[in-house]
């Protein structure tokens, strides 16, 4: 799909965050986080910088990090992990805490798509929303849901950055 984002005037910052007790705490490595972000370089044919965050499950950290990688210019902010209905699952809840507006049709979009490959999609509680200029997407944690749940909306996030940066003339 490269090449399906306009071209860039400038860099596109874009704000990686995992969210894992077991990463954050050094027991495993990231893994999902890194794919992400491959993925999405091949969409750009320009330069893109990354500001990646590892966190543990805790909603208020999280709300922080959303906060601070919204307010420093990051228009795409993707998460991956948090997103199931364990106990220790918050991404949502920091998600929605922080977003102004929802996107749910992105969301559903991502479930939908997850769950041609497996029925467990339909667990996973991921939000998409919009905080000032910035569009806030959830991932699964598994590198292999992270990546197809991205693949099943990569087509949609440059029209969503447009309209979310004001170019709502069509």
């Amino acid at each position: 799909m490269s090449g399906s984002f306009p071209r860039l005037k400038n860099k596109m910052k874009i704000g990686r965050v995992t969210l894992s007790d077991r990463a954050s705490g050094g027991i495993y490595e990231d893994k999902s986080g890194p794919e992400i972000e491959r993925v999405l370089r091949g969409q750009f044919d320009e330069p893109v910088d990354f500001e990646c965050v590892l966190l543990p499950d805790e909603e208020k950290q999280i709300v922080a990090a959303l906060k601070h990688l919204c307010a420093t210019g990051c228009t795409l902010v993707v998460t991956t992990g948090g997103t199931g209905p364990g106990a220790r699952d918050v991404t949502p809840e920091a998600t929605r805490a922080v977003c102004e507006r929802l996107v749910e049709g992105i969301a559903e979009q991502m479930r939908l798509q997850g769950t041609r490959t497996t029925r467990f999609a339909a667990l996973s509680r991921a939000l998409c929303g919009v905080r000032g200029t910035s569009l806030i997407l959830n991932l699964p944690g598994s590198p292999a849901g992270a990546v197809e749940s991205l693949d099943a909306v990569i087509d949609l996030v440059p029209h969503a950055l447009e309209l979310i940066g004001g170019k709502t003339g069509h």
